[in-house]
């Protein structure tokens, strides 16, 4: 896979550092790789990993080690794993690569040298299978219309910007609040006008399981 196919190639990031985060996101975007974080390990091996191509994990996490994830994402997925560790101790690296990690690489690092990790990794990864394909999707974004399955989209601006940012992260869950923070036209942050836009666009969908609410959580286009 290289930096410059048309499909971004997707990075899952479990690492509770938001600052770090950031920075290796910002840095690999250039290189149109779109990084998705989650700081919470429970939330991230529940965001769909079978929708992304790498998993980049730190082992340091709360309230659940990173060799855990590593050993329930490599039993479950078949995704490429690198592990992203302040942890020295190379009994944690042993470990790590016996649990089906591709990588280890201890921080601190130059992003560099990850953003040629990534490649290689990924290179030798859709050498050694048929690799999965871009995942076709339904929805299509055409400047202010939504068109599923060919067909356009009758929304409010409201549905609209809800239902691109589902789309945008298709697979991925979103809590209520990224929802409603990241919306470019939604003023009320009350949880309930969430709710009523959701159902309305299910039902210009004509499909009322197209957008899935995760318990406690929030909502995932499917």
């Amino acid at each position: 896979m290289e930096q410059n196919s048309q499909r971004p190639i997707k990075i899952l990031m479990i690492e509770d550092d938001p600052e770090f985060a950031e920075l290796l996101s910002e840095y690999l975007s250039q290189f149109n790789m779109e990084v998705t974080n989650y700081e919470d390990p429970f939330l991230g091996v529940s965001a769909g990993v079978q929708n992304y191509d790498l998993l980049l994990l730190d082992l340091t996490l709360p309230g659940m080690d990173g060799l855990e994830v590593c050993e329930e994402v490599v039993r479950k997925y078949d995704i490429p794993v690198i592990i992203s560790s302040a942890r020295s101790d190379v009994e944690d690296k042993v470990k790590s690569l016996q649990l089906g990690a591709d990588d280890y690489l201890p921080k601190p690092y130059d992003p560099k040298e990850l953003h040629a990790r990534i490649l290689s990794l990924l290179r030798r990864y859709n050498k050694g299978g048929a690799g999965r394909p871009a995942p076709v999707s339904a929805y299509e974004i055409r400047g202010d219309t939504i068109y599923h399955h060919g067909q356009p989209l009758h929304l409010t601006p409201a549905e609209f910007d809800i239902l691109s940012q589902l789309i945008r992260k298709q697979g991925i869950t979103l809590s209520r609040e990224q929802l409603i923070n990241e919306s470019q036209v939604m003023s009320d942050s009350s949880q309930k006008s969430l709710d009523v836009i959701i159902s309305k666009i299910r039902s210009k969908l004509g499909d009322p399981k197209a957008i899935q609410a995760v318990r406690g959580v929030g909502y995932k286009l499917v």
